[in-house]
């Protein structure tokens, strides 16, 4: 029962945009397929963190969960940036269940237990410049409420925690403070990211930084194939 992780999908099943357009995208739902499937079993969970599809709505979103519900293995969605789509969590759970996928749970203010290893998490928020508005201030601290919440729920279930978050926390200069301080007040040294593609890869933070380990896994960097979080 391993743990892989995974981010950036952008599945476009139900709508017109499909990111094969973009070099190192094409052919890339299947090659996620195949990919996801040679590593991933179905006693296996896998934490897809964020742009998981391009639908607007939920009536939009079917053929891409349906996709994700084929692939091998548990999977646990948070949310991205472009999932438009994403509704109360009442509503989310309401679509899984009408729809009758087996497959799928979501990552907001809540924990999952998988083995000895709590997963926690949640979008987080990133800064386009030194000077952040008053709407950048409360996401940023509505972000944090999240993570922290998710933490708490997490320590409820274990000591081992993993954090998955879409935004980096750090990238090139940047750092949100408030998610960074939360990570090392609850001491979790390993957080996971998506969000960053291309060459904007080059300033991404991996590694040690601040007593965290921090990975990318956004779809096109880790070749559309789930990252081992542990066996």
């Amino acid at each position: 029962m391993s743990l892989f992780c995974i981010a950036d999908p952008h599945l476009s099943f139900g709508c017109n945009k499909p990111m094969d357009i973009f070099k190192g995208w094409e052919n890339y739902t299947d090659k996620l397929k195949e990919n996801w499937n040679s590593i991933v079993t179905d006693k296996d969970t896998v934490v897809i963190a964020g742009d998981i599809s391009w639908a607007m709505k939920l009536n939009e979103l079917k053929p891409d969960f349906d996709f994700i519900e084929n692939l091998n293995g548990k999977k646990i969605l948070s949310k991205g940036n472009h999932d438009y789509w994403w509704e109360t969590i009442k509503k989310l759970n309401n679509f899984v269940n009408e729809n009758d996928y087996k497959t799928i749970s979501f990552l907001h203010n809540n924990a999952f237990l998988i083995n000895s290893t709590a997963i926690c998490g949640t979008r987080g928020w990133i800064l386009e410049n030194k000077n952040p508005s008053e709407n950048d201030i409360k996401i940023i601290s509505r972000e944090a409420c999240r993570l922290e919440a998710s933490v708490l729920q997490a320590r409820k279930l274990s000591d081992s925690i993993v954090a998955f978050l879409h935004y980096p926390p750090v990238y090139d200069n940047y750092e949100c403070e408030s998610i960074l301080k939360i990570l090392n007040d609850y001491n979790i040294k390993r957080c996971y990211y998506g969000h960053i593609h291309g060459k904007a890869a080059q300033y991404s933070v991996c590694g040690e930084y601040k007593n965290i380990d921090f990975n990318i896994i956004s779809c096109d960097q880790v070749n559309f194939t789930p990252i081992l979080v542990e066996l």
